[in-house]
């Protein structure tokens, strides 16, 4: 039984997608497992809003930012933002400001419908 759902917001799609396969294949793995199991090697807390999903893969440090939807208390989701493939040590400000820009634009749409 999983702990939460997940959607991706279509940046994130895009960025899966125009991976390699294999490199798809484990970020899924991961997403998976971190639904399983409560790892901070998977699935990291970045600020009050913004999450990570970790993927390490052929030296390389993959991230998917996240945030969570509890809004009907019925299903914790975990949604998507975007995605990079980390060059340095520190996770880019930069990045998880864009997070926030869209998160804050996907709960603009649900207020509107």
């Amino acid at each position: 039984m999983s702990n939460f759902d997940v959607r991706f917001l279509e940046p994130a799609k895009d960025f899966i997608d125009n991976l390699e396969e294999k490199t798809r294949e484990k970020i899924l793995f991961n997403i998976w497992k971190s639904k399983e199991i409560n790892d901070p090697k998977l699935f990291k807390k970045l600020d009050n809003n913004i999450w990570e999903f970790r993927t390490r893969y052929k030296n390389q440090q993959i991230r998917l930012f996240a945030f969570w939807d509890s809004r009907d208390n019925k299903t914790l989701l975990v949604v998507t933002t975007h995605g990079i493939i980390k060059k340095t040590q520190k996770t880019p400000l930069k990045e998880i400001i864009k997070a926030e820009v869209l998160r804050k634009k996907y709960f603009e749409i649900l207020r509107k419908t």
